[in-house]
C-alpha cells in the first residue's frame, strides 16, 4: 500500500498551512473549546459540500488535541514509592496505590473498588475515564492515561507523569476528573482530590 505522504500534491501546501494557521487561531481565542451546533454543521456541510459526520468528527478532534500528544516513555527505573491514599464516594473506593519513579517520568497507579452487589445483580464497575492532573507548588505536569482494566468490583488506571514527581510527595495533590467518554470529553461532574 502506498503512503499517501509520498503522493502529496504540492499545490495543497499553501491551503494546508492556512488550515493549520486557522486551527491555531481558534485555539488561541479560548482555552475552553466548544463544538459548533448541529444546525451550523448541517449548514456548513451543505454550503461546502462536506459530510456532516466528517465535520462533526473534525470539530470533536479539535477538542481533544491533547490525546494526540506523545507521552514520555519512562526510562531509568529508580524506585517505587508507596502512597496508599484514598477517596471514597457512593460505595466507590479510589486509591493511589504507588508511584513508580524513573529518571525522566513517574508512573501513577490508581485503583477503584466497590462492594460487589447481591447475586444476580450487575456487579461490574461502570467504565468511566478519569483524567489526572497534578498540583505541586506550581510545577506543571503532563499526565497521560496509558491504560486500564479490571474485573468484578475492581478497576485500575495507570498514568505517565512528566517531568517526574519529587521523591518527597508531601506537597503533591492528585486531582481526578471523571468523563463518560474520552473523545467527547463529557464530564460527569465528578471531581475529587487525593492528597498525599
Amino acid at each position: 500500500m502506498t503512503d499517501k505522504r509520498e503522493q502529496y500534491d504540492s499545490r495543497f501546501e499553501t491551503i494546508d498551512e492556512q488550515i493549520c494557521e486557522l486551527i491555531n487561531k481558534r485555539k488561541s481565542i479560548s482555552s475552553k473549546s466548544s463544538i459548533p451546533t448541529s444546525q451550523l454543521i448541517t449548514s456548513w456541510s451543505k454550503k461546502y459540500d462536506l459530510y456532516e459526520g466528517f465535520l462533526d468528527g473534525l470539530f470533536h478532534h479539535l477538542l481533544v488535541e491533547d490525546l494526540f500528544k506523545p507521552y514520555v516513555d519512562p526510562k531509568g527505573f529508580r524506585k517505587n514509592i508507596p502512597i496508599l491514599k484514598s477517596y471514597e464516594r457512593d460505595n466507590l473506593f479510589f486509591t493511589v496505590t504507588f508511584v513508580r519513579q524513573y529518571e525522566n517520568a513517574s508512573i501513577v497507579n490508581l485503583t477503584m473498588d466497590k462492594e460487589p452487589l447481591e447475586e444476580n445483580a450487575e456487579s461490574l464497575l461502570e467504565f468511566t475515564f478519569l483524567e489526572l492532573s497534578i498540583e505541586n507548588n506550581g510545577v506543571e505536569y503532563d499526565c497521560k492515561d496509558i491504560g486500564g482494566g479490571g474485573s468484578d468490583g475492581h478497576m485500575s488506571h495507570t498514568y505517565t507523569v512528566s517531568p517526574p514527581l519529587p521523591d518527597d510527595m508531601s506537597a503533591v495533590k492528585f486531582l481526578l476528573k471523571e468523563y463518560k467518554e474520552p473523545l467527547q470529553r463529557k464530564p460527569t461532574g465528578i471531581e475529587f482530590v487525593i492528597t498525599v
